[in-house]
C-alpha cells in the first residue's frame, strides 16, 4: 500500500528500516537522485563514492519521467511523468507525479493530475513549504501541498510549452522558460500571477536564477549565445556569447560562475559572472543536459543524456573528477542530503 505521512514517509513501509538510517540516501546520508529516460527509471547513487545504490521502475508504461525535486529533510523525491515524447512534440501526454521513499527506494505516494497536462519541473520552496511542478499543458504552473499531496493552485504562465522553472531564493518570484514561444514568463508565486512575459527568441530552453536574485539565465536554441535577464526590470539586458548552442545553466555557490551544458559540443563552458564572458570549457561525456550544484559548493554535477552517464566536475581544479554510469537518457537531477 502507498502511503505518506506528514513531514516524511512512514518508516514501517519498509523492513530493515532502523539499518536503512545508516546507509547512503537516508536522512542525513547524502544521496544523488538520476531521472533515466531511456529506462523510465530513477537511479540513487551514492555522491562520496559514484556507486549506485539502486534503481526505481516508474511502473508508468510508454510514458516517462524527465525531472526530479526532493524534500528538505532528504526523504522523498518526486518525479512529474512527463509523457513518451519532447516538448513540443506528438505523442502521449503524462497526468501523474510520482513520490519515491529514498531510503528505501520504492514508490510510496503518486499524484494524479486528473487530466493530461505534462507535468514537467518539479521545485520544491522550502520557503512556502510548496511543491511546484510545471504542467505545460495548463500554460501553468500547479502548486501542490506535499504533507496532503493535494493541489492547492494554479499559477497561469500565459504561454504555451512552459517547460523549466526556477525560483528566486525567498520564493517570492518564478521564472518559466516557455520552450516554443521562445520567451520567459515572469511569475508571482505567492499572489498566483503573471507578471510579465519576455521575449528570448524563436526556441528557448531551461533557466536558472543567479545566487543574488539579480539575473535569470536562459539559452537562445537558434544560435550560441545566453539571455541575461534583469529581474528588477524584466528585460534582457545583454547576452553571452557561447562556443555552442547551450542548455541547462546553474551558478556556483559564490555566486561567481555560471556553468552551462553546450550538447552539440559535448562541453560545459564556465561563464565568469563578472565580466560575462566565458573563462574556460570542459569536456564532458556526449549530449551534457542538466547542471547541479552540491550544497558544499565543491562539485557540480552534469547529466549527459546519450551516454546515460553524470560527470563530476571538481570546481576548483576545473575538471572532471568522475563519471558515474546511471542509466540510458539520464536527465534530471537533484540532492538529497
Amino acid at each position: 500500500m502507498l502511503r505518506t505521512v506528514a513531514g516524511g514517509v512512514c518508516l514501517g513501509l519498509f523492513s530493515g528500516a532502523g539499518l536503512a538510517q545508516n546507509r547512503p540516501g537516508a536522512p542525513g546520508h547524502a544521496a544523488l537522485v538520476v531521472v533515466n529516460q531511456g529506462d523510465s527509471d530513477v537511479s540513487i547513487v551514492n555522491p562520496a563514492t559514484g556507486s549506485p545504490l539502486g534503481t526505481i521502475a516508474e511502473n508508468t508504461p510508454g510514458i516517462h519521467g524527465h525531472e526530479a525535486a526532493t524534500s528538505p529533510d532528504g526523504r522523498l523525491a518526486y518525479v512529474p511523468i512527463y509523457g513518451s515524447t519532447g516538448v513540443g512534440k506528438p505523442g502521449l501526454n503524462g497526468s501523474s507525479m510520482l513520490v519515491i521513499d529514498i531510503a528505501s527506494r520504492k514508490i510510496v505516494n503518486k499524484l494524479d493530475f486528473g487530466h493530461e497536462v505534462r507535468p514537467h519541473c518539479a521545485v520544491y520552496d522550502p520557503t512556502s513549504g510548496m511543491l511546484y511542478v510545471t504542467t505545460e499543458l495548463d500554460k501553468a504552473v500547479t502548486v501542490i501541498d506535499p504533507r496532503t499531496l493535494k493541489i492547492v493552485g494554479k499559477i497561469p504562465t500565459g504561454q504555451e510549452q512552459s517547460h523549466m522553472l526556477a525560483l528566486s531564493s525567498d520564493g517570492s518570484r518564478g521564472y518559466t522558460a516557455n520552450v516554443g514561444p521562445g520567451t520567459v514568463s515572469v511569475l508571482d508565486m505567492r499572489g498566483r500571477k503573471t507578471l510579465a512575459i519576455i521575449p528570448i527568441s524563436k526556441d528557448t530552453q531551461r533557466i536558472s536564477v543567479s545566487r543574488d536574485d539579480s539575473m535569470a539565465f536562459t539559452a537562445d536554441q537558434t544560435q550560441p549565445r545566453l539571455a541575461v535577464i534583469d529581474t528588477a526590470t524584466n528585460k534582457v539586458k545583454s547576452w553571452i556569447t557561447l562556443p555552442a548552442v547551450g542548455y541547462g545553466t546553474a551558478s556556483t555557490e559564490d555566486g561567481r560562475w555560471l556553468l552551462v551544458a553546450m550538447p552539440s559540443a559535448s562541453k560545459v563552458a564556465v561563464v565568469d559572472l563578472k565580466s560575462m564572458k566565458v573563462a574556460r570549457t570542459i569536456d564532458v561525456p556526449s549530449a551534457p543536459q542538466e547542471v547541479l550544484m552540491r550544497p558544499d559548493g565543491k562539485v557540480a554535477y552534469v547529466s549527459c543524456n546519450v551516454t546515460g552517464r553524470v560527470a563530476v566536475i571538481d570546481l576548483v581544479g576545473w575538471k572532471v573528477q568522475n563519471i558515474i554510469a546511471t542509466g540510458k537518457g539520464a536527465d534530471g537531477l537533484a540532492w538529497a542530503k
